[in-house]
């Protein structure tokens, strides 16, 4: 099982994850042509995904997701709130001939040797989840786009042999950054993201034993740095910041086994 990202941020996310002859990506920020090229530096065509899984209908999410599921010939799968709530903003989606999934956000379902397991966080979206990812020995936890993490949260992510982790900003910057306040407030708040100092305090709640890998991700360009988010991440678990991982939005992360 390995897993890489294609590029993380407000402009466009996009995680393939690979267990033998399957390939998935969890969101489509990203058009065809965009993506093929991106999935091209990992050395992997675009025709060979099996399946588009969708966490919630925000655009760097889901910008790319129907026209890269039908021009590569993936299944798309979404929660039936997020399918509405993306139905509803565009007009003809319904019509378009693709191989749709609706899945309830507890209940866990297979793609190929891929075994998926959602669950819903606290997010300004119609019925936004999370996954963690499983070839039936490894598990990859995905965790972005929450504005605090719930019980439920941290029992789905205990015992992860690795870990995609939003670090989305830096709460000092933010603050005193030029957002206007509504946008603060929004990206703060208890249905926004995860700042530095919140991601860890989550990290620490969890059985991080079998942990291989941690990547921070969703990193805001203007209020946070790579150098804040590895520095609160390594804190807990007390090793170099140069081990966490960053999700880059242009280069995303190389390859990760497990």
């Amino acid at each position: 099982m390995r897993f890489a990202s294609l590029g993380s941020g407000s402009k466009g996310n996009a995680l393939l994850v690979e267990a033998g002859a399957t390939r998935v990506l969890i969101d489509c920020g990203f058009g065809p042509r965009n993506l093929a090229q991106r999935c091209a530096r990992l050395g992997v065509d675009a025709d060979t995904l099996n399946a588009i899984i969708v966490t919630h209908e925000h655009s760097d999410h889901i910008g790319g997701a129907f026209a890269c599921a039908k021009r590569y010939g993936a299944k798309l799968c979404m929660t039936s709130g997020t399918y509405a709530a993306i139905a509803q903003a565009k007009s003809g989606i319904e019509s378009m001939e693709l191989e749709l999934c609706l899945f309830d956000s507890h209940a866990a379902f297979s793609i190929g040797e891929l075994q998926v397991q959602p669950f819903p966080v606290p997010h300004d979206a119609r019925e936004p989840v999370q996954f963690v990812l499983s070839d039936g020995q490894r598990r990859l936890g995905i965790l972005t786009d929450l504005g605090f993490a719930t019980q439920h949260v941290i029992e789905c992510l205990h015992g992860c042999d690795a870990l995609v982790l939003e670090c989305n900003h830096d709460a000092e910057m933010l603050a005193k950054g030029n957002y206007p306040p509504s946008l603060k407030q929004r990206i703060g708040g208890r249905f926004g993201h995860l700042d530095n100092a919140s991601a860890a305090a989550l990290l620490a709640q969890l059985d991080c034993s079998r942990l291989q890998h941690l990547i921070a991700a969703h990193l805001s360009e203007h209020n946070n740095s790579p150098a804040h988010a590895q520095q609160a991440l390594a804190g807990v678990l007390g090793c170099a910041p140069e081990w966490i991982g960053i999700a880059d939005q242009e280069l995303g992360f190389d390859w990760r086994v497990l």
